[in-house]
């Protein structure tokens, strides 16, 4: 049971990693290809080639190469951290912290390999835009978003025991 677990879960983080890698691949090739101008663009959506320096949603970018060279570091213990969370964790925890660590290590491979993480999806109304982000921030926010659900459902289990 063990080792159907483990499968399961390492291929859905594997899934997860792929699918960020092979959109931000294609999308760095489109660009390329069409020497940066909007891949796509719609009422709502433009899809966009930026590179991101910083951590979430271009936060604290620097220009200083030690100071991004710790915050990468930092990630990596985040992210090995996250990974002990899932081999303790049980049934819906064990994924929503999957998706978290599939999609950071997605964007920690980019930080690796190219010393920045390209973000290419560009939601807006009108002249507001949100934050440009990619697949891995998608699966990234939605583990986030999962623990805080399941942590206030667990906190309203508790209180009525």
């Amino acid at each position: 049971m063990i080792k159907k677990n483990f499968f399961i879960t390492s291929s859905f983080i594997l899934l997860i990693f792929l699918l960020d890698r092979v959109s931000k691949i294609y999308v760095i090739y489109l660009n390329d290809k069409f020497l940066g101008s909007e891949i796509f663009s719609s009422k709502f959506l433009n899809i966009s080639l930026i590179w991101n320096e910083g951590i979430a949603f271009g936060l604290f970018s620097f220009k200083n190469q030690d100071i991004y060279n710790i915050l990468t570091i930092l990630i990596l213990i985040i992210i090995l951290f996250i990974f002990f969370m899932i081999i303790k964790s049980k049934s819906f925890e064990k994924y929503a912290l999957s998706m978290i660590l599939g999609g950071a290590l997605g964007n920690v491979f980019d930080r690796i390999i190219y010393k920045r993480v390209p973000d290419f999806i560009d939601f807006h109304i009108k002249d507001f835009h949100w934050f440009i982000f990619n697949v891995s921030d998608i699966f990234i926010t939605i583990g986030v978003i999962s623990m805080i659900v399941l942590e206030i459902f667990n906190k309203n289990n508790y209180e009525t025991n």
